[in-house]
């Protein structure tokens, strides 16, 4: 095997290839930070590369596997952290000269897990600051930049993450997600990723956007992804309102098809305006489903747009978070975010309850939307990868776009807490991935796994590599 090959290995079979001494964790990690070295400075998707701590935790992997003992799910097997998650002795910048200098004295839980489970932790991906919208550039750490095309940028809030992941610079990554982090730049960078259940990962410390924000995967293959929630998934006193369930099986279950589901799909959820190659390619994505043995229908779900309900909370919990550093940092902090603050700082209480409300009539409408269907499928973004370094591209169909309004189909499911995955669902005519997004009832992340496995197999997309 040679070494992109070794690169681009699936976390799944490097850990059974680890397991049976057929390869060796250092020799795994080695090979990934020779190519952070080389490929990195191009994309800038590690902000921090803990080169030395990652070998240190390989060796001893490869030590307790040649003396036989207990081996973790993920033993020997490298990971990221987006740089918005605590990791204890290892700086946390949160894309912010704010939190230049913050080294955490504790992990997330979502760390502690990995590590349990032999994980060897690789760095921290980028992010824009604070994770505060869809692209990731930080006026810290730069431009992040997709492995397609280096002009055009992977997403975010998570796009160091993606960028990541679709370069061959680690299998598995941990992003968060409180309005598409995770699934935008998966659909940009033509990875998977998955929002679960809301409550299904525990968050801490807690965010400042409350019930919208999510931690996930985002992984090359789907078994990867499933197989990494197995570990980050379960409550923990940390998060009050983490589900206390025990993980499921998703890696073993992963495989038993959708036949028989009854699968609604909707190109623009009743609003949104879409790029017309991410239309047709969508909507042929979607087809497969039918020939997947599931019965698929067109529908406009009819829940009306939710913008104006999740900028209430993005606003407020921006200013919450960031209102009383403005008189010291705002020339130094990202001033699309400083404006999002500013706004947040002057909105009424009774407008944020209004919207609290509005939010529990918006969840119960997705709810009963999916006592009818199994699950529902949309384009995963309106857009094509635009410009790296642009707040958004500039209009689609016509129609004017801004920091939101490019990405429709994503924060309806932080509002509800329903999983949600971004598939790759194929290649515009300029070579940039499109993704298909699968949502599924609320607790029904097994279902979602699934559906997208399914997929996978009947269109796969791990064997396309960008060229770098």
């Amino acid at each position: 095997m040679n070494e992109q090959d070794l690169c681009y290995l699936p976390a799944v079979e490097m850990a059974k290839a680890i397991r049976e001494k057929r390869l060796s964790p250092v020799e795994i990690t080695q090979a990934l930070l020779q190519r952070i070295q080389a490929v990195n400075p191009k994309l800038n998707a590690y902000c921090t590369v803990t080169a030395e701590h990652a070998l240190d935790e390989a060796r001893r992997a490869e030590a307790a596997v040649m003396q036989g003992g207990p081996l973790g799910p993920l033993h020997g097997v490298p990971y990221s952290v987006k740089d918005l998650i605590v990791t204890q002795g290892v700086r946390t910048m949160r894309g912010s000269a704010i939190y230049e200098q913050f080294v955490p004295d504790e992990d997330a839980p979502t760390v502690e897990r990995l590590r349990a489970a032999g994980g060897v932790m690789l760095g921290k991906t980028c992010t824009p600051e604070f994770g505060w919208k869809g692209m990731t550039d930080s006026p810290l750490t730069g431009i992040t930049r997709n492995p397609w095309d280096l002009d055009r940028t992977p997403g975010g809030s998570s796009g160091g993450a993606s960028a990541q992941v679709a370069a061959g610079l680690g299998p598995l990554a941990i992003g968060t997600d409180g309005g598409g982090s995770i699934r935008i730049p998966s659909g940009f960078a033509g990875i998977f990723g998955i929002k679960p259940t809301y409550g299904r990962v525990p968050v801490y410390p807690p965010s400042a956007f409350d019930a919208l924000s999510h931690v996930g995967p985002m992984s090359r293959t789907v078994a990867d992804a499933a197989l990494m929630l197995s570990v980050l998934a379960g409550a923990h006193p940390a998060d009050r309102f983490s589900l206390d369930a025990p993980p499921g099986d998703y890696l073993e279950r992963l495989h038993e098809g959708i036949q028989g589901l009854k699968v609604a799909w909707s190109p623009d959820l009743g609003y949104a305006a879409v790029d017309q190659q991410v239309a047709a390619i969508t909507a042929r994505a979607a087809q497969a489903f039918g020939e997947l043995g599931a019965h698929v229908e067109e529908v406009n779900p009819g829940w009306g747009d939710p913008t104006p309900i999740f900028m209430v909370f993005w606003k407020v919990g921006a200013a919450g978070m960031l209102g009383s550093y403005l008189a010291r940092w705002a020339g130094r902090m990202d001033q699309g975010l400083v404006e999002v603050v500013v706004a947040g700082l002057s909105t009424p209480a009774l407008e944020f309850a209004q919207a609290q409300l509005a939010r529990h009539q918006y969840c119960d409408k997705v709810r009963r939307f999916f006592q009818r269907y199994d699950l529902l499928l949309t384009p995963g973004l309106a857009v094509l990868p635009f410009q790296a370094g642009a707040p958004a591209p500039a209009e689609v169909n016509g129609r004017a776009l801004d920091w939101i309004t490019w990405t429709p189909f994503t924060y309806p499911f932080n509002l509800a807490p329903n999983p949600a995955a971004s598939v790759p669902a194929g290649m515009s005519r300029e070579g940039l991935p499109v993704a298909l997004q699968i949502v599924g009832p609320r607790l029904g992340d097994l279902r979602v796994l699934q559906a997208a496995a399914a997929f996978e197999q009947a269109r796969p997309w791990a064997q396309h590599r960008p060229t770098l």
